[in-house]
């Protein structure tokens, strides 16, 4: 029969590698799901309304810490020829040199440089925004909606996090200027992702 020390050195010793166990699993590496996922931008035209599109190609990935904010990571890469504003010869233009011109520059990319908690269930997400080939520092406020088991059977119980994203950038920061003073400088971006653990 063991001893009443050697009892408590083996419960200490499951208890630090139960701890070192969870710490391990603690930061969840996640695919972004396109099906589920939205980038959506907002700009003023001439003052009369705002004007609301989206990208349709995109990939992208995150790693969530529900005990950690600060080991998060965000990495999204989007086709920018993929603009979608329901109109075909708005679409176009905005493919040409005048907008994001998509010919030179096929992707805009955003990678994380800093998640840290802002408020219950809530993010600051900073990172590295790179458009027609200039990089600027961009925050995202960013709402964690839900992190558990996908309900629908077909998905096997695989884990899903979503969040709501939310800044406001300046286009004329990334050398986008055409019709400044008509159309907006300044883009709203909302972004609803969701994604499935690795």
């Amino acid at each position: 029969m063991m001893s009443v020390k050697t009892l408590m050195i083996h419960a200490f010793a499951g208890a630090v590698a139960l701890s070192i166990s969870a710490a391990a699993q603690a930061a969840e590496q996640f695919k972004i799901d396109p099906a589920h996922t939205n980038i959506v931008f907002i700009v003023n035209h001439l003052g009369y309304s705002d004007m609301i599109g989206q990208f349709q190609e995109f990939e992208g990935e995150f790693t969530f810490d529900q005990n950690d904010h600060s080991k998060g990571m965000v990495s999204l890469n989007i086709k920018t020829a993929s603009v979608d504003t329901d109109h075909q010869a708005r679409d176009d233009h905005l493919r040409s040199p005048d907008f994001f011109n998509a010919a030179e520059f096929p992707e805009m990319t955003f990678k994380s440089t800093s998640v840290s908690s802002n408020g219950d269930k809530k993010l600051r997400v900073t990172g590295d925004l790179t458009m027609l080939g200039l990089t600027k520092p961009v925050t995202l406020d960013v709402d964690v909606n839900d992190v558990k088991p996908h309900p629908l059977p077909q998905y096997n119980g695989v884990l899903v996090a979503g969040f709501s994203a939310r800044s406001t950038i300046k286009r004329s920061d990334f050398g986008m200027k055409f019709a400044l003073g008509g159309i907006g400088d300044e883009i709203r971006l909302l972004l609803e992702v969701e994604g499935h653990k690795k």
